[in-house]
């Protein structure tokens, strides 16, 4: 008997299947005609066993029966879809439970494909390869995505770094000019030598404070009879020899 090899779309690896089935002679029967079309084989024959497999050998897919000793097919669904590193393992349900509600149970669990016993391993090779091609074809377009929303998010930082640069010059170019003036916004006071009683020459003012609203401003004055240079600031008006 002559089967299609079975190789995963993405990699072209040899896909590693996990038959889970408490019957034997439907877990050698699937195996046998898996393993000629080139499939790796992993058997379990309960459920606890099979979530141990899946989580330790990262299968391609997984093949399981519903009504399993311990952690039964839907359980196992479940936990599978819950756990980070089977989340994407497909799925292939094959089960005697030929009920509507059964199967929609199957599927609720996780199931990507839900197959009803009796199966002939053909149409399960058949169900394998859909799965695996749409497996990945949906790593293809996750992978797009990712690339998509790299470029994104480099061209969303470009845009705000500009922006951020371009808000940093325009607070500079209003932010508070410190500055040294003859013509201060307060008018210099006459003032006299503290040493001599000379009036002393208005020399220059420096504007400074935090902020155009917070001014301070300093009048700096020269003793004409010789005493030296004297500060006075407006705020304080307290005048101090420098």
């Amino acid at each position: 008997m002559e089967t299609m090899p079975l190789l995963t779309a993405r990699t072209q690896h040899r896909p590693l299947a996990l038959i889970v089935d408490r019957d034997g002679d439907t877990r050698k029967m699937y195996a046998e005609y898996l393993a000629l079309s080139k499939c790796l084989i992993e058997e379990a024959e309960d459920g606890r066993e099979a979530l141990a497999k899946a989580i330790t050998r990262q299968p391609d897919v997984i093949v399981t029966e519903t009504r399993l000793p311990g952690i039964d097919g839907f359980e196992l669904c479940t936990l599978l879809r819950r756990d980070d590193a089977t989340r994407t393992i497909p799925i292939v349900v094959v089960t005697g439970d030929a009920f509507e509600s059964d199967v929609k149970r199957a599927q609720h669990a996780g199931a990507d494909v839900v197959l009803v016993k009796p199966c002939l391993p053909e149409t399960l090779l058949a169900e394998i390869h859909r799965v695996l091609h749409e497996s990945a074809a949906l790593r293809d377009r996750a992978r797009h995505t990712r690339v998509k929303v790299t470029e994104q998010l480099d061209r969303s930082e470009a845009l705000l770094e500009r922006s951020t640069e371009h808000y940093r010059r325009v607070m500079l170019s209003r932010a508070h000019q410190r500055r040294d003036t003859t013509e201060p916004p307060a008018a210099p006071p006459a003032l006299v030598c503290p040493s001599c009683d000379v009036p002393l020459r208005y020399q220059r003012s420096h504007i400074g404070g935090v902020s155009e609203r917070h001014l301070e401003q300093w009048d700096y004055y020269e003793c004409a009879a010789g005493c030296g240079a004297f500060q006075y600031r407006q705020r304080t008006r307290k005048l101090r020899k420098v």
